[in-house]
């Protein structure tokens, strides 16, 4: 377990990447084209999710939602515009709904405070799920933006790791392995990893240790030697662990054991 930001931290976040986002979208963006990570959707289908997922999280963190029904706009398949949604080829309506629907969601959040009482898909139903939840979740889709558009991504590293605890905490949730039966076939004897940046001070401790030779998922941040090790920038690190990055790119090192990797990433997917 890890000690999470602070909820302004949080909330600021949220408004910083919608902020990076629609400054990489400029006044002339391409929306129609394919994002590469979401080979399904274009660059628009993409800004309607965010906003969505911005609006979910909103209604439920002001109306203390206590028994979640996933909104109709929220599905596994192409986002959709709801009734009243810029279309998905309308870049200046799209980047004035994403500005509109952060500041909404952050106004909101700040003031629930962090321990309101609020569905989350944890075993911690409070309002600080979300604005971390969200303030990843708008980092990483500013990464699938950035590459559709053949935009280099980084990230603030405070930031990136917390974003690599949040996810491997998700993992370990009863309600992953309901959503992702696939995750119950990564234990087995001698399947550790080990993530590494190597760009960060020494205070941030950003290492990772991930034991499958349980039961479950466990992990931590320790340097300890693994079975298969990915060392490399932060931001890349992180791309990795998220699919963004391909484990064979150049910008990271793997050691070890490349075909438990490649089993995990399979499994382990966002």
């Amino acid at each position: 377990m890890t000690t999470m930001l602070s909820h302004e931290r949080y909330c600021s976040e949220i408004l910083d990447q919608i902020r990076l986002l629609c400054g990489a979208l400029g006044e002339g963006a391409d929306v129609s084209v394919t994002v590469p990570t979401c080979p399904e959707w274009t660059l628009g289908h993409l800004l309607v999710h965010v906003g969505q997922a911005h609006r979910m999280a909103t209604g439920l963190v002001r109306d203390r939602v206590t028994e979640f029904v996933p909104p109709a706009t929220i599905t596994q398949g192409l986002p959709q515009p709801a009734p009243g949604d810029p279309s998905v080829e309308d870049l200046p309506g799209l980047t004035a709904w994403l500005t509109e629907g952060a500041e909404a969601l952050v106004a909101v959040l700040r003031e629930a405070g962090p321990d309101s009482p609020v569905w989350t898909f944890s075993e911690q139903p409070r309002s600080a799920f979300w604005a971390r939840r969200m303030a990843h979740e708008t980092l990483m889709h500013r990464a699938d933006a950035v590459g559709a558009l053949g935009l280099p991504f980084t990230a603030d590293p405070v930031i990136a790791a917390d974003c690599v605890d949040e996810w491997l905490e998700i993992l370990t949730f009863p309600a992953a392995l309901a959503f992702k039966p696939r995750l119950k076939e990564l234990p087995g004897p001698g399947r550790t990893l080990h993530l590494h940046a190597t760009d960060t001070p020494a205070e941030l401790d950003a290492e990772w240790f991930i034991d499958l030779t349980g039961e479950g998922i466990t992990w931590r941040r320790a340097h300890e030697k693994a079975a298969v090790a990915v060392r490399g920038p932060m931001t890349d690190v992180l791309s990795v662990l998220y699919r963004r990055l391909p484990a064979d790119s150049e910008r990271v090192e793997v050691l070890g054991d490349r075909e438990l990797l490649d089993f995990w990433l399979e499994r382990a997917e966002f």
